[in-house]
């Protein structure tokens, strides 16, 4: 028998921005993550994103509650390429922001954040990026 692969369905992608809003308890993002989560809609935090996230002591419990909760996907080979190529072509952007997008636009997620600038950039620079919808949170 042969095994066949199925991709990921399209989800969402937290980026930094989008988690602090969460642990602030925006309205917003909390009822994108409470109605994803019942749901069962996938979402999906980059590992580099929590390294710019955490913090140790204040709200360490509840960051550990969202963490349980979302697909966390480590840095592959292909997506560190994708994202490097996209911060060749724009200026301004972090490696982290180009990480996002290049990890979203695998899975053709939607993109919470608060640095739409950025990854808007990114998305126009990237033609493989003009399918991922970005969202303000």
């Amino acid at each position: 028998m042969i095994a066949r692969i199925v991709p990921p369905r399209p989800g969402i992608t937290f980026d930094t921005g989008a988690l602090i809003a969460l642990e602030r308890r925006r309205h917003g993002i909390r009822k994108v993550y409470a109605g994803a989560m019942a749901a069962g809609f996938p979402i999906t935090i980059p590992t580099v994103v929590v390294t710019e996230w955490w913090r140790a002591g204040h709200r360490e419990k509840e960051r550990l509650v969202v963490l349980r909760s979302v697909r966390l996907e480590p840095l592959f080979e292909h997506v560190a390429r994708l994202a490097g190529v996209a911060l060749g072509l724009t200026r301004g952007a972090g490696a982290i922001d180009a990480i996002v997008m290049a990890s979203a636009s695998l899975r053709g997620d939607t993109v919470y954040t608060s640095d739409m600038v950025d990854l808007v950039a990114l998305q126009r620079a990237v033609r493989g990026f003009a399918g991922v919808q970005i969202v303000q949170c």
